[in-house]
């Protein structure tokens, strides 16, 4: 099969949390998906959003979107 010159790539969306930062969250959240998902190479942060308790913020939820590498069959 030929290789491809142009990447193709497929989504998936995640939720990375973090008490820390919005910057973290996104961190976290691109870390855990690279355990289980091979050839991640972007992400586009889509939502933040975030919990309070007691009147200050609790934490940070950053929804990502990421895309990842099609391979080639070989």
């Amino acid at each position: 099969m030929a290789r491809h010159e142009d990447p193709t790539y497929r989504l998936s969306e995640v939720v990375g949390t973090s008490r820390e930062s919005i910057h973290q969250a996104v961190r976290n959240g691109v870390e855990r998906a690279a355990e289980t998902v091979r050839h991640l190479d972007w992400f586009e942060v889509k939502e933040v959003r975030g919990t309070i308790r007691d009147g200050h913020v609790d934490s940070f939820q950053v929804t990502l979107k990421l895309g990842f590498l099609v391979e080639d069959g070989d």
